[in-house]
């Protein structure tokens, strides 16, 4: 038996369907009601579609907040406790509209339909609604003749008659995307409803009727009801349909005008449960492939629609990507003699305001051309091209940091978005170059880094060298004495130099330096053009001897500079400070145009230079430093010839490095490099610079940040690597090895292992046996991370072990950590093979340097501890240099203190 409504009801449908065409989706004639006005969403949504429809929201509800209105430019909209209040206050609607949350859009629904007889529509715009609630949504609807739209969509919209009922479609200005033309939309995806209209539109297509249609598993309005309205409305010539995975109603829908479909989320397929809107069951016959078969088959293609590979017929065509929506429409239009509603009013085509390929070799079509910008914009742009350097927008950096970071997963920390091992790989002026440039840079800024550096090495009869052996002879820690010896050096040691460093960044600028000045353009450049009015003091009447050591060093080692060419064309003679200045400007330049750092980056070069050198210097003992030499090596070839890693290497053991030493120690310095900003020496230097206020930078020491690393930094400290040293020390002292670096060392490893299980296994024994549960680790062995495999590596010792290999190194202690842990499975002390991480890999690389000079007698086991102690400080200080320069540009000012409520007191 039918009931009244299937009686009025349209279509050849086996359930209600009220609306006949799609002119009458959303008409100039439509009243609304929206439930929950004063919600989030509908009070920034309602406004602009009250007044784009010419103020069809007759009223709203809101529980408890009766008598409220919300305002909109077309006039404000009351606001009543309820449906039934509305109505009698005189109000009349047809269409209600549901903001409601999940729980509560059901009841919404009811209410709307029980009290309203003239209810005709109901757009729900709720997401999440329980499919149990939507089964009685349905039911109420078809009980009482009423179409209901959504649930999860965006509502409707009508190009033609200017009307919006619902959410954002066309988004705060839908008269922008949604110009009156011959196609109807239906999607969905609501955000996607109006991306297909505005690249519509482009293309010289408009609007008649645009329905986002939402993805719940009941689509209450679908694609059969749409096909059906689609062919009764004589505005629309076809459509776009954009479908997700899920549901049968495009396959049921019977179009007879022609219609582009696209269809996406092939990837849902590879999934095991439902995602997104609705989304698929993996292997279901409802995905997106399923999907495509149903449209190729309705238009009778063989494949999907693609610039390059045409398919369509005049009945449609398949896309998977919406940009290619415009085309595929015009190529099936005009095989129905269609042409466009209207000129095209644009490409779809990238047109970027600014480009930046930070100088990759890239090809043509993946290098598009930069564009005027509009006005007002382009006196905007061309004034942000003047700037030197970039800008990162400030915020909280408690914990966070933008310099440095660890993968979770392989426990690789990374600087700049250089991993830790291949920092291993780099030399010392390289990862000096990756804390300060953001990247490794190239040859030239090697052969600067390293005498700028070495220049401040050497301080025989300087106030930091007698601070630092007061705190040595008082018997501190290498921390300590370091942080004395950094305390000296502050502001106005390079305010000179400063000052020359931004005159220059600024007149170059000016001159129209280009991003790239290699070795052409440092000679061909026109240095006369720079203007040096107003210029600081960069000259002196009499020659400075330290700034003639450092510019012969520059040339000595080949080392390019236009700035310096620049200088010594000056009147007078260079001072010390202009020229650090100037090898500071030409280690900025290329990084500063690419906007790769700032510039208050760039002005802390002649700062940072001074302290990298200073620490260097200052954790050898002051016998070793000379007028003319240090550690032994001559001054002239310190700063002429010697690698900065020769230089501290030297600073550290007071000999200078054999390859094999070399790379061992150059390995060290890129390991150590960083472990990321919640490391405690990290936390020091970044509270140092909070403490001053890094939103007013200029009142930021740097030599104070590094001493706030330097004070967080101490032997219990992770990283340094001596406990691993006394372990093996312990291991190896009565071997009789001589050279751990000689592939013929002679020493059965295996049996030297066995014999350290069997210490540890009975010490295990006797531990347990006496109650105690307090079981000392071996050191470098076992990780929480990389464990419970049959058999458990680190990569990053699988890294060094490759890395040795490829250049023929041997280190014997490295070697015996590997047979170590075959040792303990195989004799059952470990259930798996454990992996040797990465502090036995820091361990056995220090001691291998250390080995001969410790069985010589030159150095005892306080000296060991300090120099493995020392090591690490050196590229720890280049990583918080790093994180201190973050925190400096981007950091906001933090109070690190605990609320009083959480600190305790312990008797």
């Amino acid at each position: 038996m039918q009931s009244s409504w299937q009686k009025t009801g349209v279509g050849d449908f086996k359930y209600y369907v009220g609306i006949s065409s799609l002119t009458q989706v959303a008409s100039r004639e439509d009243r609304v009601c929206v439930l929950n006005i004063l919600g989030g969403e509908s009070s920034e949504v309602t406004p602009v579609s009250h007044a784009y429809s010419g103020g069809n929201v007759v009223f709203g509800t809101a529980p408890g907040k009766g008598g409220a209105v919300l305002e909109t430019p077309a006039g404000n909209i009351p606001v009543f406790n309820n449906v039934r209040d509305g109505l009698a206050a005189g109000h009349r609607f047809n269409c209600g509209v549901v903001y409601l949350p999940p729980s509560a859009a059901r009841d919404g629904v009811a209410e709307l339909i029980r009290v309203n007889p003239e209810l005709r529509k109901i757009f729900i715009i709720t997401e999440k609604i329980a499919v149990h609630d939507a089964r009685e949504i349905r039911a109420m609807g078809q009980q009482n003749g009423i179409d209901i739209f959504g649930a999860n969509g965006l509502g409707v919209a009508d190009s033609w008659n200017q009307v919006r009922i619902g959410g954002a479609l066309g988004g705060d200005k839908p008269g922008d995307s949604l110009r009156p033309g011959s196609i109807a939309i239906f999607s969905n995806s609501g955000g996607f409803s109006t991306t297909i209209a505005q690249y519509l539109r482009m293309a010289g297509w408009g609007t008649t009727t645009v329905i986002s249609s939402g993805k719940d598993v009941y689509i209450h309005y679908a694609a059969p009801e749409f096909a059906f309205a689609l062919a009764n409305d004589a505005r629309s010539k076809a459509a776009v349909l954009y479908c997700e995975p899920g549901g049968y109603y495009e396959l049921d829908a019977k179009f007879t005008k022609p219609v582009v479909a696209c269809v996406v989320g092939r990837w849902k397929s590879k999934l095991t449960r439902a995602v997104g809107h609705a989304g698929a069951m993996a292997g279901g016959s409802d995905d997106a492939l399923a999907k495509e078969r149903w449209f190729m088959e309705k238009f009778g293609v063989d494949g999907i629609f693609t610039p390059d590979n045409p398919e369509f017929s005049a009945k449609g065509a398949l896309v998977t990507n919406i940009a290619h929506i415009p085309a595929a429409l015009t190529a099936v239009m005009r095989a129905n003699a269609t042409l466009p509603d209207f000129a095209p009013e644009g490409t779809l085509a990238l047109k970027p305001w600014f480009g930046s390929d930070e100088s990759l070799e890239l090809p043509a079509e993946l290098r598009p051309p930069v564009v005027p910008a509009l006005a007002p914009y382009g006196d905007q742009v061309a004034l942000l091209n003047t700037q030197i350097g970039g800008v990162v927008p400030r915020q909280t950096m408690k914990d966070a940091s933008g310099a440095s970071q660890m993968d979770a997963k392989t426990q690789v920390s990374s600087l700049h978005g250089t991993s830790m091992l291949d920092a291993a790989t780099l030399s010392f002026e390289s990862n000096v170059a990756l804390a300060l440039l953001h990247d490794a840079g190239g040859e030239n800024d090697r052969k600067l880094i390293a005498p700028a550096i070495a220049a401040y090495v050497n301080l025989h009869g300087r106030p930091e060298l007698a601070a630092a052996q007061a705190s040595r002879e008082a018997g501190n820690a290498p921390n300590a004495v370091l942080a004395a010896a950094a305390a000296i050096v502050g502001p106005k040691r390079q305010q000179a130099a400063r000052e020359a460093l931004v005159f220059m960044l600024e007149r170059f600028h000016a001159a129209g330096l280009g991003t790239e000045f290699g070795a052409s353009l440092s000679n061909s450049f026109d240095i006369a053009q720079i203007d040096t009015a107003a210029a600081p003091a960069l000259t002196t009447g009499s020659p400075d001897a330290r700034a003639q050591a450092l510019m012969a060093a520059v040339q000595a080692r080949g080392g390019r500079s236009v700035f310096l060419r620049w200088l010594q064309s000056l009147p007078g003679h260079p001072t010390e400070a202009a020229v650090l200045a100037a090898i500071s400007a030409t280690l900025a330049w290329g990084p500063l145009s690419r906007k790769r750092i700032s510039l208050l980056t760039a002005q802390n070069f002649p700062w940072w230079l001074q302290l990298f050198g200073t620490l260097i210097g200052a954790s050898a003992d002051a016998a070793r430093h000379e007028a003319d030499r240090f550690c032994g090596i001559a001054q002239p070839q310190m700063l002429d010839n010697a690698s900065l890693g020769e230089i501290a290497f030297a600073a550290l053991l007071g000999r200078t490095p054999t390859e094999n030493d070399l790379f061992a120690f150059q390995t060290l310095v890129g390991l150590l490099l960083t472990n990321g900003p919640g490391a405690i020496s990290a936390q020091g230097a970044k509270g140092a610079v909070s403490a001053d206020g890094p939103e007013q930078p200029e009142r930021v020491q740097l030599n104070k940040a590094l001493v706030g690393f330097l004070t967080h930094t101490g032997y219990a400290h992770g990283g340094n690597g001596y406990e691993g040293i006394a372990y093996l020390i312990e291991q190896f002292k009565d071997s009789g090895l001589d050279d751990p670096g000689a592939p013929n060392h002679g020493l059965d490893l295996k049996a030297l292992a066995a014999k350290a299980v069997d210490q540890y296994s009975q010490y295990k024994i006797k531990k347990k046996s006496a109650g105690s549960l307090d079981i000392a680790k071996l050191p470098g062995v076992n990780h929480p991370v990389f464990k419970d495999k049959p058999v458990n590596l680190d990569p990053r010792e699988v890294f060094i072990a490759k890395l040795r290999e490829a250049r023929g190194d041997h280190n014997v202690f490295h070697d015996f950590y590997r047979a170590l842990v075959q040792q303990l499975f195989d004799a059952g002390v470990s259930r798996n093979v454990y992996c040797v991480n990465v502090d036995a890999v820091i361990a056995a690389l220090l001691l291998k340097m250390l080995w001969q000079p410790l069985q010589s007698g030159d150095i005892g086991e306080r000296d060991l501890e300090t120099a493995a102690f020392t090591i690490f400080l050196y590229p720890r200080m280049l990583g918080c240099a790093a994180e201190i320069d973050d925190h400096l540009n981007r950091g906001r000012n933090m109070d690190t203190r605990t609320a009083a409520t959480l600190c305790k007191f312990v008797a």
